[in-house]
């Protein structure tokens, strides 16, 4: 994304949709300003913490949805996250924050074995912030656009210039590598190689377009 100049046509649609701690301050060409919803993996509520101040009180017309397993999310028990998320609640009370129930945490593993035959806790496999992002949007959304999520077969081009995986993240491992390093990890690892051939054939059938870069699902 970074010299996409984007942020303008990304701010222009109904509803934009940020994951995790990507920030847009400092970013506003390229990524925009606004975030509509906000998805976030359990494990990245204590970055959003370290910046209180820009998530949750310059943000405040932003809603988070949050995904974690049951575990740590329940509320009879108290999970772990359910209960940082509580203390989050009481400091800002006008936060609009939601969590995945386990029904759609389960629906989700459901997709992922519909599409892989495998199952994803035997596999070893994780599910990523943006396979949760996508299944909420095809339930929110007639018409998607994805900025800046490259096609499964992108990093077989050798001439392709080499990006953070993360834009606002220099210095750590590139997009292809880490890409590459959880695709092959035999517990543990998120498949975002195998994730993007399935967004691409739900392309297919529902009304998604990828941009910056642009590719065909076909």
């Amino acid at each position: 994304m970074l010299g996409s100049h984007s942020g303008k046509e990304i701010d222009a649609k109904e509803c934009v949709l940020r994951m995790n701690q990507a920030p847009t301050q400092g970013y506003e060409e390229d990524v925009g300003r606004r975030s509509t919803l906000r998805v976030v993996s359990h494990t990245s509520i204590p970055l959003l913490l370290r910046n209180q101040s820009y998530f949750f009180k310059q943000s405040y017309d932003t809603t988070y949805i949050i995904w974690g397993p049951p575990r740590l999310m329940r509320r009879e028990k108290i999970g772990l996250v359910y209960r940082m998320l509580a203390k989050v609640k009481e400091m800002y009370p006008a936060l609009r924050l939601y969590t995945l129930t386990e029904q759609m945490m389960a629906h989700c593993d459901e997709l992922f074995q519909l599409e892989t035959g495998k199952n994803r806790m035997k596999s070893g496999s994780f599910l990523s912030t943006g396979w949760f992002t996508m299944v909420l949007a095809m339930e929110l959304c007639e018409q998607i656009f994805v900025f800046g999520m490259v096609s499964e077969n992108h990093c077989k081009d050798k001439n392709q210039p080499l990006v953070p995986y993360h834009y606002f993240e220099k210095g750590r491992l590139d997009e292809c590598q880490m890409y590459q390093v959880h695709e092959q990890a035999a517990r543990g690892g998120h498949r975002f190689i195998t994730e993007k051939a399935i967004f691409s054939r739900w392309a297919k059938k529902r009304n998604i377009i990828f941009t910056h870069p642009s590719w065909s699902n076909g």
